[in-house]
């Protein structure tokens, strides 16, 4: 991937599905991939391979439609039985919304978001809000927008959701 496609001149953050794939570097994603190949046959295999085999399945779409979330959701699976951390379940539950439908991955969240760790965290209300935004429920979209804007820390990050907020203020 590439950092010209993740942001615009501006600095500002475009989300992984509205990128510009012509900007990545294919060169680099092939070796990548090649290199995940070899690791996921390799004995004992660990959260990193993991995760480079879930960047390696988001790279190889061409276009973001074309994502394999039914493979992404397993390798999450996998990941989340050797690393049962909050955050992994809350990228597993974004990965169950885009694969069987955002009703269930908010469910996820919202279940995810009664645990202390993740009350805190912007990413969680983020996510939340992402799904409700595209359930048109947004009146709960603006308030986890809200919500996630209160633990922002990043600039980057608090425009997009700014912007994100603004697009749904109506």
């Amino acid at each position: 991937m590439s950092r010209a496609a993740r942001s615009d001149g501006a600095g500002n953050l475009i989300p992984l599905e509205e990128q510009d794939r012509t900007l990545w570097h294919a060169g680099l994603i092939a070796e990548g991939c090649a290199l995940v190949e070899q690791a996921l046959h390799m004995p004992g295999i660990g959260p990193y391979a993991l995760q480079a085999a879930i960047s390696a399945v988001h790279a190889e779409a061409q276009r973001a439609d074309q994502t394999d979330w039914g493979q992404i959701v397993g390798l999450y699976d996998e990941l989340l039985r050797l690393q049962p951390f909050p955050v992994v379940a809350l990228n597993r539950a974004v990965a169950v919304a885009m694969h069987s439908g955002c009703e269930q991955g908010l469910a996820l969240v919202d279940e995810l978001l009664t645990l202390p760790a993740m009350q805190d965290y912007h990413l969680a209300h983020a996510a939340r809000a992402d799904l409700c935004r595209r359930l048109h429920r947004w009146d709960e979209a603006r308030a986890s927008y809200q919500a996630a804007l209160a633990l922002v820390q990043l600039e980057p990050e608090r425009r997009f959701l700014e912007r994100r907020l603004s697009e749904i203020a109506n």
